[in-house]
């Protein structure tokens, strides 16, 4: 769809790009770093101040308790993180479980370690998960589950109480938690962000995904880590030296030096300025007669699209294009069932002025 877009010159709401400022901080820190000589490889799970800015993070924003030397390893971004953790943890074979509406690069992963994807469907407006339905999806081959909080696409934030659920059926299957928290800092209306690995005996079982992609709007930096117990950590640091061998040196210590200064008024910043632009596109889409599912969290809005003509999401997210210019993510990207077809993804990271012009070209449909 980035492509077509760019074909048609539109506004691509597409693709998670996030295209807002990149910190002072973080930009002077990387340029002082390639000036200094940072331009060789680093240790094979990152520099040490950026390992031990990522402890520290933990810690303040988490809850989470991890050494910066031995169970954390830095990776070319979350889906790198992911990749390790599922290498290190999965047999071809074994299953885990996504949540549906899922992001498509955990189900992609899992096929290409020749495990086995089970989709266990949530239920719209509000993405609710019945327990019952994921302990009833739950094989004797089945080795984990991946929770993504806040959630791509659907924005769902996870509360303490249904993490506690998820919990207890891992540690009744003896299961893994994966999780993916890459959009923990986008969180709206006052909910609160947890992560399952904070959660009283679940830390030894939580392999805990996260990236800078997102957070310092460097999504083109590839910068993301994972966190898990050392019994654990210890197969993914070479596995990560294998596949990658190491995260850019010196955007490492540009992301370490944006973690040392920019404290709570940055981090709050971003709720209320991204709150702001999903409150602007929400009205849009209601204008538009495409009605949102109004995202707790994350950067992206489902859309109803179900009126517009084609037989698929992908039908209709052309049709949007060409009559818009403005291009999304069609459903099927994120849905195995017949509901793909009715909703595709929004993306609203993005400047104030490209979001505006995107609003006011889906108004038009109205």
């Amino acid at each position: 769809m980035s492509i077509e877009c760019a074909r048609v010159g539109g506004i691509n709401l597409a693709q998670g790009i996030c295209d807002t400022e990149v910190p002072e901080p973080v930009r002077r820190a990387a340029q002082a770093a390639i000036d200094a000589g940072a331009n060789v490889y680093s240790r094979f799970d990152g520099l040490e101040a950026l390992r031990i800015a990522l402890a520290s993070k933990m810690r303040l924003h988490n809850g989470l308790e991890f050494d910066a030397d031995g169970e954390i390893i830095v990776t070319i971004g979350a889906t790198g993180a992911f990749y390790v953790a599922a290498l290190a943890t999965l047999d071809p074979g074994d299953e885990v479980i996504l949540l549906e509406p899922y992001y498509g690069y955990h189900a992609n992963t899992l096929y290409a370690l020749d495990a086995v994807p089970v989709y266990v469907p949530t239920q719209p407006p509000h993405w609710r998960l019945e327990i019952s339905e994921l302990e009833a999806a739950i094989t004797p081959r089945t080795r984990g589950i991946v929770v993504n909080t806040p959630a791509n696409p659907s924005g769902k934030v996870f509360t303490r109480e249904e993490l506690e659920q998820i919990g207890a059926l891992a540690c009744k299957h003896d299961l893994f938690i994966f999780t993916d928290e890459v959009y923990e800092h986008f969180v709206f209306d006052g909910r609160e962000h947890v992560s399952p690995a904070a959660l009283p005996g679940l830390r030894e079982r939580t392999i805990t995904v996260n990236a800078l992609s997102k957070t310092f709007a460097i999504t083109g930096w590839r910068l993301g880590w994972v966190a898990a117990d050392r019994h654990w950590a210890r197969a993914m640091g070479p596995l990560n030296d294998l596949v990658y061998v190491c995260a850019p040196t010196p955007l490492q210590a540009g992301a370490a030096r944006g973690l040392e200064l920019l404290g709570a008024e940055f981090f709050d910043g971003i709720r209320i300025e991204y709150q702001r632009k999903r409150d602007r596109l929400c009205v849009a889409l209601e204008r538009a007669g495409l009605p949102p599912f109004v995202p707790q969290g994350a950067y992206y809005v489902l859309a109803d699209i179900s009126r517009l003509p084609g037989a698929s999401a992908m039908d209709r997210a052309m049709h949007l294009l060409r009559e818009t210019g403005v291009a999304t993510v069609p459903g099927e990207a994120f849905i195995a069932g017949e509901e793909a077809h009715r909703v595709t993804r929004f993306c609203f990271g993005k400047t104030d002025a490209d979001l505006e012009e995107a609003c006011v070209r889906l108004e038009k449909l109205g």
